[in-house]
C-alpha cells in the first residue's frame, strides 16, 4: 500500500535560521552573484502542453506534471540517517526572485494563451463574493444532471425517440387503420398489442436506466464540501456551491467543481492530484498556487480580487486566465486549476475558488458517453424494408384492382350473391348492407389488404434482433479466450447495436505503443560518451537485487528491478576519478534529476524495509529513474525547490533553480541545478532530432558520431531512444536567463511563445553525454494475431508517433512486415516532392501487381508495404493528394504511418471510410487514439497503461490486442452469419404466409 504521507522520503527542515548540523557542509555559491539581500527562490506556473502526442521517442512521451516548480527561501536541511547531505546555500545569490519552468502551449487548444482574453470571450469571478459574481445569474449552479428524462418529459420524449425507427411508424399506421369499423380485419385490441408491447418493454428499460442516472446524480449533488461562509469553513452540499466561493479540500477529497488554487498545505504551494475519474490516469500530477495567494489565510485574511478567465470549454488540458489581487496582475495557466472529479493526494489540504460549476465544468462538457453508431446490417435491412414496402403496395394494388374487376363483373348479382350481399334482408325494410359504392370499395379493399399483409414487414424482427444481440454480447463477455489475467478484465460490450459489424471488418487501424506493445518500459542499454553499454550483451547482463540506501534506520530500495551491465555498474561505483567515470556520473545524474518523478514510500511486510515507488505521468521517465537507481543514483526526495539523490551512498542535495518541461515544439526538457560543487549546470534530454541541433559538435565530434551510430542501432532493435546533454552555466548566463524568464512569465500576451523562446535560448551549446535505449515489449500473441488477420484478408494499418526506424523494427518483430515484402517509403518535406513520390510509388505498384498476382495464387493480400511519415501526411491530408494516397494504399497489404498526430490518425481512417464501403476498425489504448476510435465504424479500446480514455470512447473494450482474432474471426463471423440468417428467415417466412393469403 502506498503511504499517504507527503511524497518526501527524507524529512527536510525548512525552518530559517536553523543551526547548521555539523554532519554536512554547506557550499555557498558566492562566486556566482554579488551578495545582497536574502535570496527568495520561488517558482511560478506556466502553460501546460495540451498536445496528446503519440509516444514517438522517450522525449515525445514525457508528459510533465507541471510547468514549473516553486521554492521558498532555500533553507539549510539537517542530515538524517547514514550519510551526509551536501547543500547549495543560495542565501547570498541575489535579490531577484528566481522563477522556474516553461511549458510550450503550441497546440490549437492553447491558442488563447497567445492573446489577451477579450470581454466577449471571458467571464469575471470575484474572489469570495458569489453574489457579485452571479448578480446577473449568468453562471451555472453546481448541480449536475446526467439523466435524460424527467417525470413530465419521459413519455413524449421516449416515444419520440422510439418512433425514429420508420418501421414503428408503419406499424402505428396499420394499428390505426384497424380501428376503423369498415377496415377492421383483426380485433381492435389485438392489432395494437404487438406495437404497445414493444414500446412498453423499451420504455421500461429506458426508465430503469434513467432511474439509475437520477440516483447517481442525487448522490453526487448531495455530497458535502467545506465552503468559506462568514469567515470560517462550513459544510455545504455540492449542488449549492456557486461560482466565486472559496472551497477547502482535504486529503483524498474529491474536487466538487473546477477551481483555481489559492493555497495549499505545502509551503511552496504545490498540490498533488489524481485524475483517474477524469481521464483514467492513476499517476500523480502536480498543480500550483500562485505565490501572491499562497501566504494568505482565508479565515484570517480578507481575500479580495478578480479573475478574468475564458468561457467554459471542453479542453481539459487548457486554461487561460488573469488574476488581479493586491494591485498585482498575474497570469494563470493549466497548472493552476484543478478540475471537478480529481482527487487530492499527498497534500493535507488545498484551498481554491470556484470558476466553473455544474454543467459548465470541463468534466461535464466532456461527458458525451459512448458513441452512437448504426449497424451496417441494420442499415441494409432498412433499405430492404423500403423495397418490401413498395412490393406490399404493389401487391395490395393488384388485389384492389382484381376486386374492382370482380365487382364490375358481378355488379348485377351483388344483391343476392353469397358472402357479398349488397342489400340487408334481415329487417323488414331492405337497406344497403355496408356498401359504399364501387370506388370506395376498391379503396377499402386496398387498405384491408395492407392490414392483412402487414406481416410482410414483421415487428417481431426488431425484438428478435435485440434479444439475439444480448445473447451475442453474453457469449463474447463470457469467452475465456478474451479474458485478460494480468488486468483481471473481461471483454466489454459497450454498444449492443453493432455486434454483427465485427464480422465484416476489412481494415484494422492500430496504435502501436500500449496496443501492440505492453507500454511497460525497460531500460536496456546506454551509449555514454561514445561507448555502447548493454547493446547486444543480454547474456552478460544480470538482474540485481536493486540498489538500496539507509535512511533513519530504514532500508529504501527501488520497487522495480532493472537488469544492469556489469562493466557499466563497476564504472559507476569505482570510476569516480577517471574521465570515463565522470561521464557516467553526469549521465546517470541527468537521468535521476531531469524529470518530474515523485518518489513515494511503499510499506512492505518487513517494517525495516520500504520500497521506493517512482510516480510519474510517463512510463519512459519511470524506467530511466529506476535505471539510474540501479546504477547507484537513487532519487529519494523531491520538494518543489530541491531534490536529494543518493550517489553511491553519499546523499547530495541539488537545488532546482529552473525547470523547462517538454513541449512538442522543442521535443526536449531541461533542468537547471545548483550542484554541491559550487556550479550551476543545465541538464537536457530529448529526441535525437531536436537534441543534435543544440549540441556543440565541435567539442566532441567523434562522440557525437559514435552516438548517432548507436542510436541507429537502438532504433533498428525497436528501442525507444533519448539523447542526454549538459553544460555549465556562468553567473552572467544564469542572471540573463532569470531576467528573461521573469519577463516572459509575467507577460499577458504571447506568454507561451516567450517561455518557449527562453527555453530555447538556454538549451544550446550543450556537451553530449550519451543516449539511452528503452524497450517497449510486444504484447503476447501479437505476431500470431497479425498473421491470422492477414491470412483472413484483413488489411492492418499501424499508426504510431514513433521514429521510422523504431516503427519498422516493431513491424518486423510483430510480423506486420516480412522479408518478401516490397517496401515503399514516403518521407518528404514539401507538397511537391510528396506528390512526385506518391505518383512514382503508384506507378511502381501497378508494375508489380502482375508479378504479385502470379506469385500469390493462394489466400492473402499483395506483399507490398507502404511506410509514410507524419510530415508527408500533413501535405497528403489537405485534400489534393488524398486520392493518390488512397489509390496507393489500395495496392498495399500493410501501411505503416510514423510520427503521426492524433488528428492525423482520424484523418487516415476517414480517408478509407469515405472512399470505400469496406468496414473499418480502430484499436488503441490512449487518449490520443480517441479521435481515431470514434471515426472508425467499430472502435475498440485497450485497457492499458495510458488510462481509460480510449475505453470510455469505444464500442468494445478488451485487455490485449491478440483478442482481435477470436473477436473478429469467431464471434464476428458467427454474429454476422446468425443475424443474417435470422433476418432472411423472418423475411422468407413472412413472404410465404403473405403469398398463401394472396393466393
Amino acid at each position: 500500500m502506498v503511504s499517504q504521507q507527503r511524497p518526501l522520503l527524507i524529512a527536510s527542515s525548512q525552518t530559517p535560521e536553523t543551526e547548521e548540523n555539523p554532519s554536512y557542509t554547506p557550499v555557498v555559491v558566492a562566486d556566482l552573484f554579488k551578495p545582497s539581500a536574502p535570496y527568495s527562490l520561488r517558482l511560478s506556473s506556466s502553460v501546460l502542453d495540451s498536445t496528446n502526442m503519440e509516444n514517438s521517442t522517450v522525449a515525445d512521451s514525457i508528459m510533465m506534471n507541471s510547468s514549473s516548480i516553486r521554492s521558498i527561501s532555500s533553507n539549510r536541511s539537517r542530515a538524517s540517517g547514514g550519510g551526509s547531505v551536501r547543500e547549495v546555500n543560495l542565501g547570498d545569490l541575489g535579490s531577484k526572485a528566481v522563477r522556474y519552468g516553461s511549458r510550450g502551449a503550441d497546440s490549437e487548444g492553447y491558442v488563447t494563451s497567445q492573446k489577451e482574453i477579450s470581454d466577449e470571450d471571458s467571464r469575471i469571478i470575484y474572489l469570495s463574493d458569489p453574489e457579485k459574481t452571479n448578480e446577473k445569474f449568468e453562471f451555472s449552479g453546481n448541480s449536475i444532471r446526467t439523466a435524460k428524462y424527467s417525470i413530465l418529459t419521459f413519455l413524449p420524449r421516449n416515444l419520440f425517440e422510439q418512433f425514429h425507427r420508420v418501421a414503428y411508424i408503419y406499424f402505428l399506421v396499420i394499428a390505426i387503420l384497424n380501428q376503423l369499423p369498415m377496415l377492421a380485419v383483426f380485433g381492435r385490441g389485438a392489432s395494437i398489442l404487438p406495437l404497445a408491447f414493444v414500446l412498453l418493454v423499451t420504455a421500461v428499460k429506458d426508465a430503469y436506466e434513467d432511474y439509475r442516472r437520477h440516483r447517481s446524480d442525487r448522490i453526487e449533488n448531495n455530497r458535502l464540501a467545506l465552503v468559506l461562509l462568514d469567515g470560517q469553513f462550513q459544510e455545504k452540499k455540492w449542488k449549492d456551491i456557486r461560482v466565486g466561493e472559496i472551497i477547502k479540500i482535504s486529503s483524498s477529497g474529491t474536487i466538487p467543481c473546477d477551481m483555481v488554487l489559492l493555497s495549499t498545505s505545502d509551503p511552496t504551494g504545490v498540490a498533488y492530484i489524481q485524475t483517474i475519474n477524469l481521464d483514467g490516469e492513476s499517476n500523480l500530477k502536480t498543480r500550483y498556487a500562485k505565490q501572491e495567494t499562497q501566504m494568505k489565510i482565508p479565515e484570517k485574511d480578507s481575500i479580495s480580487g478578480m479573475i478574468k478567465c475564458e468561457k467554459p470549454n471542453r479542453n481539459i488540458y487548457g486554461f487561460h486566465a488573469n488574476m488581479e489581487i493586491d494591485g498585482k496582475r498575474v497570469s494563470l495557466g493549466p497548472s493552476n486549476i484543478i478540475l471537478r472529479g480529481c482527487e487530492l493526494k499527498n497534500t493535507s489540504w488545498a484551498i481554491g475558488v470556484a470558476v466553473y460549476a455544474g454543467r459548465e465544468t470541463k468534466a461535464m462538457l466532456n461527458n458525451s458517453g459512448a458513441p452512437s453508431k448504426r449497424s451496417r446490417l441494420e442499415t441494409r435491412m432498412n433499405r430492404e424494408i423500403i423495397i418490401l414496402s413498395f412490393f406490399l403496395i404493389a401487391l395490395c394494388t393488384l388485389v384492389s384492382i382484381c376486386a374492382g374487376v370482380w365487382l364490375r363483373h358481378h355488379k348485377d348479382e351483388l344483391n343476392t350473391i353469397p358472402f357479398y350481399r349488397k342489400l340487408d334482408f334481415s329487417e323488414d325494410k331492405v337497406e344497403d348492407y355496408n356498401y359504399y359504392g364501387w370506388g370506395l370499395e376498391i379503396v377499402f379493399t386496398f387498405l384491408m389488404s395492407v392490414i392483412v399483409y402487414q406481416i410482410m414487414i414483421p415487428i417481431s424482427l426488431y425484438i428478435s434482433m435485440e434479444l439475439v444481440r444480448v445473447g451475442q454480447a453474453y457469449f463474447m463477455i463470457q469467452d475465456s479466450r478474451m479474458y485478460d489475467e494480468t488486468s483481471n478484465s473481461r471483454f466489454q460490450c459497450r454498444a449492443l447495436n453493432i455486434n454483427e459489424d465485427l464480422g465484416q471488418i476489412k481494415y484494422v487501424f492500430s496504435d502501436k505503443t500500449g496496443t501492440l506493445t505492453e507500454n511497460k518500459m525497460e531500460f536496456q542499454c546506454a551509449s555514454i560518451w561514445g561507448v555502447d553499454y548493454g547493446s547486444g550483451k543480454s547474456d552478460s547482463q544480470e538482474e540485481v537485487a536493486g540498489y538500496s540506501v539507509q535512511v533513519e534506520g530504514q532500508v529504501l530500495r527501488p520497487k522495480m528491478k532493472v537488469k544492469v551491465d556489469p562493466m557499466l555498474l563497476n564504472i559507476s561505483k569505482n570510476g569516480k576519478h577517471s574521465d570515463e567515470g565522470k561521464h557516467v556520473h553526469d549521465f546517470f545524474l541527468a537521468l535521476a534529476a531531469c524529470n518530474t518523478i515523485v518518489p513515494l514510500a511503499v510499506e512492505t511486510s518487513d517494517p525495516a524495509v520500504k520500497l521506493v515507488d517512482y510516480q510519474g505521468e510517463s512510463p519512459d521517465e519511470q524506467a530511466l529513474v529506476y535505471a539510474a537507481a540501479a546504477y547507484g543514483f537513487m532519487l529519494i526526495e523531491r520538494t518543489s525547490g530541491h531534490i536529494v539523490i543518493d550517489v553511491q551512498g553519499e546523499r547530495q542535495r541539488f537545488n532546482v533553480l529552473g525547470l523547462h518541461e517538454f513541449d512538442s515544439d522543442r521535443k526536449r526538457m531541461s533542468v537547471i541545478l545548483g550542484c554541491p560543487d559550487n556550479t550551476v549546470k543545465i541538464f537536457v534530454k530529448g529526441a535525437d532530432t531536436s537534441m543534435f541541433g543544440v549540441i556543440d559538435k565541435s567539442l566532441s565530434l567523434n562522440v557525437v558520431q559514435e552516438t548517432e551510430l548507436h542510436l541507429h542501432s537502438y532504433s533498428s532493435m525497436g528501442l525507444r531512444t533519448l539523447v542526454v546533454g549538459m553544460r555549465e552555466m556562468s553567473a552572467s548566463e544564469f542572471e540573463e536567463w532569470q531576467s528573461s524568464y521573469e519577463a516572459a512569465n509575467t507577460a499577458l500576451i504571447g506568454r507561451a511563445a516567450l517561455l518557449r523562446k527562453v527555453a530555447g535560448n538556454v538549451e544550446k551549446n550543450l556537451t553530449i553525454l550519451g543516449a539511452s535505449g528503452i524497450e517497449d515489449k510486444l504484447q503476447e500473441g501479437v505476431p500470431e494475431a497479425i498473421e491470422s488477420l492477414r491470412v483472413a484478408g484483413i488489411k492492418v494499418w499501424v499508426l504510431t508517433g514513433d521514429k521510422q526506424e523504431t516503427a519498422i523494427s516493431i513491424g518486423y518483430s510483430s510480423k506486420l512486415l516480412t522479408n518478401n515484402m516490397t517496401q515503399i517509403v514516403i518521407n518528404n518535406k514539401s507538397k511537391e516532392s510528396c506528390k512526385r513520390s506518391l505518383e512514382a510509388a503508384l506507378t511502381r505498384c501497378k508494375s508489380l501487381m502482375p508479378h504479385i498476382a502470379e506469385e500469390n495464387t493462394g489466400a492473402g493480400a499483395s506483399p507490398i508495404a507502404l511506410i509514410i511519415d507524419g510530415t508527408s501526411l500533413v501535405y497528403v491530408l489537405d485534400g489534393e493528394l488524398e486520392e493518390l494516397l488512397f489509390q496507393l494504399a489500395s495496392y498495399c497489404s500493410v501501411v505503416l504511418c510514423c510520427r503521426v498526430a492524433p488528428l492525423q490518425k482520424a484523418g487516415i481512417v476517414a480517408l478509407i471510410k469515405n472512399r470505400t464501403d469496406d468496414m473499418t476498425l480502430a484499436i488503441g489504448d490512449g487518449a490520443n487514439d480517441v479521435s481515431m476510435i470514434q471515426m472508425a465504424d467499430v472502435g475498440i479500446g485497450i485497457s492499458g497503461q495510458e488510462g481509460r480514455q480510449a475505453v470510455m470512447a469505444s464500442d468494445f473494450a478488451m485487455g490485449q490486442f491478440r483478442f482481435l482474432v477470436p473477436l473478429l474471426l469467431v464471434h464476428g463471423h458467427w454474429n454476422y452469419q446468425r443475424m443474417g440468417y435470422m433476418i432472411l428467415y423472418n423475411f422468407y417466412r413472412n413472404a410465404i404466409l403473405v403469398f398463401v393469403l394472396f393466393w
